[in-house]
């Protein structure tokens, strides 16, 4: 009886609004897989790019202290300009012009604006929550992603590359911090993955003279980094099968790029572009 009573004090004194806080605190997008947000990066997938948009605002809108809300907004519209310039494609990665010096012409300028407004407004509520504690992993997943969006926005669209590689080195020192403390966090391996292929591919001359300058890549080391997002990933697991799928054509590793690509095209039937990049790999030979 003493138990019931004491337990049933503490209930009262124990705001329930206050435990659902608690509750969201503790399902955070870092370390959990939110459902909501599952979905609107599935809509991403199957380029339904302003249906995305939705969810996530609807999302942020609620959670207006998460970074994360802002930092998939973001990735909207990124996704949407490189889908639209054929980054994600087999063409582009496979065209090592394309793929050293990005993409011909330069991107949408609306569509970059809305990008940068809202990878601004993600890192200004990560650096708040660091305030607090300067190894938040929910601040740190989003500086991780919004410096490696950055980086790709940088090289690929906008062709400054030097930018890019710096932003690129960020998002390599924001994920080495978050994963130092939290290796479940998979979705940060991608921008560790992505940063050592790039620069791992780059000419001798290049690599040496980015060492100086402390960027080091490994294309070997990117793609077992990439692969990890593959395996655990919440919300990018996706996404990195397709770098993944396109890294290993360039790599010749057909075996690898049939597997995935059927993989994304079975997942998303809508999108188009699976089945045909999934058509492209097959007509290769496979690397036995």
């Amino acid at each position: 009886m003493r138990y019931s009573y004491f337990l049933g004090l503490l209930l009262l004194l124990s705001p329930t609004d206050n435990f659902a806080r608690e509750t969201s605190r503790i399902e955070s997008p870092a370390f959990t897989t939110v459902l909501e947000l599952s979905a609107g990066f599935d809509l991403l997938y199957r380029q339904r790019f302003a249906e995305a948009r939705e969810v996530f605002t609807s999302w942020e809108s609620r959670n207006p202290e998460q970074p994360f809300g802002q930092v998939a907004i973001a990735a909207s519209y990124l996704f949407e300009e490189l889908s639209h310039q054929g980054v994600l494609t087999s063409d582009f990665f496979l065209n090592e012009k394309r793929f050293l010096h990005g993409i011909e012409g330069g991107p949408d300028r609306q569509r970059m604006s809305h990008f940068r407004d809202a990878l601004a407004r993600a890192c200004d509520l990560a650096r708040e929550r660091q305030k607090t504690n300067p190894k938040d992993g929910e601040a740190l997943l989003a500086l991780t992603l919004a410096a490696g969006m950055e980086s790709d926005a940088e090289s690929i669209l906008q062709k400054r590359h030097l930018a890019g590689l710096k932003s690129m080195k960020k998002a390599n020192g924001y994920a080495n911090e978050l994963l130092a403390q939290h290796p479940d966090a998979a979705d940060a391996y991608i921008a560790t993955g992505i940063a050592n292929y790039i620069i791992g591919s780059q000419s001798g001359g290049t690599r040496f003279a980015l060492w100086f300058g402390g960027i080091h890549g490994d294309k070997k080391l990117g793609m077992e980094q990439v692969a990890r997002t593959v395996e655990n990933g919440r919300y990018l697991r996706p996404f990195a099968k397709i770098i993944l799928a396109l890294a290993a054509r360039r790599e010749k590793q057909e075996a690898l790029a049939q597997k995935l690509f059927r993989e994304l095209s079975e997942q998303y039937p809508d999108n188009k572009q699976f089945a045909s990049e999934y058509a492209k790999a097959m007509s290769q030979p496979s690397a036995d």
